[in-house]
């Protein structure tokens, strides 16, 4: 049977987008070739990346306003090194909110200055801090709107000056924001997007070409725009399988639709973990708890194996924590149906029958 699958990433992508790319991988748009072997230069797949940008850009309402996009290699990660290197001429303000944060935190010190604007590591990260001063002299505000390790996420953003920078790797395309908000925002594919293998970066123009340094071409953001990311050979079948998803998002209703699918689905697995007496929420503050990834524990570790056994049996996969952090973490991407999340219900009001 096809599992119920809670993974935080790669991620559960719709059937309809699992079917059109498998069919690609033998025969792309009845050409008698294979997606994983045209040229990215031929007029076939230079459709396929302006398509996927173009779309990238709509679904967020960012099409016409300054923006490029651009899918690029390195994950999510790669970027932490990127922003810094384009963006980075003497301070910039970070966010620490979790693990991602401290990674793009400890990368950015490489380049200039680092002014931690507010942390949440005194409690493992479990709550969103507040920032209560920003200095008027940085280059740029870094933030992480989504932590996938803790299930904490961002529900307003600074009003500032200063350029914002965020990393939505695993809720972007989730929520209805004004993403007009923030001057680049970045997102490993994996979550919501599409298969690992590329990044989304959206960027305004405006933003780039301040710093002294000079920039190697393939870290150079205003290089890869000039060649709409085609500066060397893109990830073909990642950027193919991106654009069908979007396409997707766009057939549901875009963002505005998901999120209310996306909001039914948390809100009812977290009045679960509330109510059940069996388990907890490890975000005990509820405005800071993530809607894309729901970590829990059992307060009884006895009951683990169990609980183990009933997931397996009803096909629930992926809900193991992740490992810095232990107990359970549901991941509700924007594909995952909410009769999953019923599923999951089930299992844990199960289990407390049993106990």
């Amino acid at each position: 049977m096809k599992k119920h699958n809670f993974g935080a990433g790669p991620c559960i992508l719709p059937k309809e987008v699992f079917t059109k790319a498998s069919q690609a991988i033998i025969d792309f748009d009845n050409s008698g070739l294979s997606i994983l072997e045209i040229s990215h230069r031929s007029e076939a797949f230079v459709n396929v990346m302006e398509r996927a940008r173009s779309l990238a850009l709509e679904l967020l309402g960012l099409k016409n306003k300054g923006y490029h996009a651009l899918f690029l290699q390195g994950g999510a990660s790669f970027q932490f090194v990127m922003v810094a290197y384009n963006l980075l001429e003497k301070k910039a303000g970070y966010l620490n909110t979790g693990r991602w944060a401290h990674n793009a935190i400890k990368e950015a010190r490489n380049f200039g200055e680092v002014f931690e604007l507010a942390s949440s590591a005194n409690k493992n990260y479990n709550y969103i801090p507040e920032i209560k001063t920003i200095p008027t002299d940085l280059d740029y505000i870094h933030l992480t709107s989504n932590n996938t390790v803790v299930g904490t996420q961002m529900q307003s953003f600074p009003e500032t000056n200063v350029p914002l920078v965020i990393d939505m790797s695993s809720d972007i395309y989730s929520r209805n924001i004004d993403y007009t908000a923030f001057d680049l925002i970045y997102a490993g594919a994996q979550k919501n997007i599409g298969p690992a293998g590329t990044t989304l970066v959206i960027v305004k123009e405006e933003l780039l070409g301040k710093v002294s340094r000079t920039i190697p071409s393939m870290l150079d953001y205003q290089v890869l725009i000039d060649k709409k990311s085609m500066f060397n050979t893109p990830p073909v079948f990642s950027v193919y399988t991106s654009m069908l998803n979007l396409e997707w998002l766009k057939n549901q209703g875009g963002i505005q639709a998901i999120e209310k699918q996306n909001k039914a689905k948390a809100e009812l697995l977290y009045a679960e973990i509330d109510r059940n007496p069996l388990f907890e929420a490890t975000v005990p503050y509820k405005k800071d708890r993530s809607m894309m990834n729901a970590t829990f524990k059992i307060k009884n570790s006895d009951l683990e194996s169990r609980f183990a056994e009933l997931a397996n049996e009803a096909g629930v996969h992926g809900i193991k924590g992740h490992r810095s952090v232990g107990g359970y973490r549901a991941s509700m991407y924007n594909a995952l149906p909410l009769s999953s999340v019923e599923v999951l219900v089930s299992v844990m009001q199960e289990l407390e029958k049993l106990s």
